[in-house]
């Protein structure tokens, strides 16, 4: 009787190792596609808590740092007794700010510094009351009749300073791909919830040039992006026909939208009844700018420009009615994020396949 050929078996094995190899892999592939589930499930939940109550607190009260008790907003009484002063930190158009000290903790006094903008300061206050949330600069106290508002200190500052901040020692992990595109998200969930604030659909003025725009709002210091300043915040509403104007004067340049500069051309003298008024638009029309800045020049940015380019674009389209809500460009933004995370955990898993 012939004896079967001993290469039979042999032949077997090879084939058996790659279909366990794969079975490996793909429970690998499975099991880095939960990780990145949970992970990016947990970050998109901190996008979404909570908008009207960052601190857990009702209407009127604040809490931060350490301290589970909510307080209410300080009053006039309790500002002049138990806020002190130390320096001046800066001083704007409408006011001076000042970093003081309350209770031992920092915090930030603001005061108006021209009378004739009384109505700026008072609007601005109005926003910060009604639109507290995790967007917003959090509200300790104010006092109307001194024109003073006093709000939470953040070290790091204006996003004037971002670049300054991620090449000192003890920042530089975070000056990453990664990192700056997640900041670029906070400044687009931000604009995203002007654009539906629970007053309305608001536009952010206070926004003709890039180093403007940086110095409207904060860097936290665990790396997020908070508006500062809502001195110029007015309201749009198509159903009643509001559209808004961003100030008086004649604006120009790049940055701004098309919408937003003198239609008429040079031979006809700027005159601002004569000026068109526009829409929230104008906001995202500046998005691409912003976000330019963001994501800075460091190793990888320039994938992440590549897979914004298409939303970028159409942000930038000349019609005002042909340009994405915030909404929609917040959804690619983090379409991305999911995308270029997987494609950094996983490299290489689709030629594996």
């Amino acid at each position: 009787m012939e004896k079967k050929p001993h290469f039979v078996r042999r032949e077997f094995l090879p084939r058996e190792v790659p279909s366990i190899s794969l079975a490996l892999l793909l429970a690998a592939v499975l099991l880095l596609n939960a990780l990145l589930y949970l992970y990016l499930n947990k970050f998109y939940n901190s996008l979404g808590r909570v908008e009207t109550d960052p601190g857990y607190c009702p209407f009127g009260h604040f809490k931060f740092g350490a301290v589970k008790n909510c307080s209410p907003w300080l009053s006039c009484e309790a500002i002049n007794r138990e806020v002190r002063k130390l320096k001046c930190v800066g001083e704007g158009a409408v006011k001076k700010v000042f970093l003081s000290e309350w209770k031992e903790k920092k915090v930030v006094l603001s005061q108006l510094t021209n009378s004739e903008l009384k109505e700026d300061f008072l609007h601005g206050l109005k926003m910060l009351k009604a639109l507290q949330s995790k967007y917003v600069v959090r509200l300790l106290g104010y006092c109307e009749q001194q024109f003073t508002i006093l709000t939470e200190y953040h070290p790091l500052g204006s996003l004037r300073g971002l670049n300054e901040t991620l090449h000192i020692p003890k920042y530089k992990g975070m000056n990453t791909w990664h990192r700056r595109l997640m900041l670029a998200i906070d400044y687009v969930s931000i604009i995203r919830y002007l654009h539906s604030s629970p007053l309305g659909t608001l536009v952010m003025c206070d926004s003709n040039d890039l180093d403007k725009v940086l110095s409207q709002y904060l860097l936290t210091s665990d790396f997020h992006v908070l508006v500062n300043d809502l001195d110029a915040l007015p309201l749009v509403n198509r159903s009643a026909g509001r559209l808004v104007k961003c100030g008086h004067r004649e604006l120009q340049g790049e940055f701004v939208a098309p919408e937003q500069r003198w239609p008429y051309g040079e031979d006809v003298p700027f005159e601002d009844d004569l000026m068109p008024p526009y829409d929230e638009k104008t906001d995202i029309w500046k998005i691409p700018d912003v976000s330019n800045f963001f994501l800075g020049h460091v190793k990888g940015s320039d994938v992440v420009r590549l897979h914004l380019f298409d939303i970028h674009a159409a942000c930038k389209k000349k019609d005002p009615a042909e340009r994405p809500s915030a909404q929609e460009v917040l959804d690619t933004y983090r379409k991305v994020l999911t995308l270029l995370i997987r494609e950094a955990a996983m490299p290489g898993t689709r030629e594996m396949l």
